[in-house]
């Protein structure tokens, strides 16, 4: 399996990555609201908000978003995430079901637009994760 944090930015994700690219260096894509499968779910003054970007640095990644745009979190505390990515459905199906144990899960793993299963939980812990297969 592959890990990588997911943090959220809740409206300064573009500005969090020009900051992370100039101090760190690297590079990263984006893909916005508009024009995505939930272009339909977004107010239309947030249309322009990141909804998932991948950032590469020299020896590390990690994913990023504005995130959910009715969350009432503060912007300036941020949230991190962490995503696995299994290598097959009955790896991805044990470990998602096993974090879940004792927690919540947010989405059922289901199938996804880009490929694949995908699903959200939180565990008993108070750790969000992401599965990816």
């Amino acid at each position: 399996m592959q890990l990588e944090p997911y943090i959220f930015f809740y409206g300064r994700c573009e500005e969090a990555l020009e900051f992370y690219k100039n101090a760190l260096g690297g590079s990263y894509d984006l893909q916005r609201f508009e024009g995505s499968h939930m272009a339909e779910r977004v107010p239309a003054d947030k249309l322009d908000k990141i909804m998932h970007a991948w950032f590469k640095g020299n020896g590390f990644s990690f994913m990023a978003s504005d995130g959910d745009l009715s969350k009432t979190l503060n912007p300036d505390e941020g949230n991190i995430s962490l995503s696995l990515g299994a290598q097959n459905a009955a790896e991805g199906e044990r470990v998602f079901n096993a974090l879940a144990e004792g927690g919540n899960v947010g989405m059922p793993l289901q199938d996804v637009p880009w490929g694949g299963k995908f699903g959200m939980l939180t565990d008993k812990f108070g750790v969000e994760w992401f599965m990816t297969f």
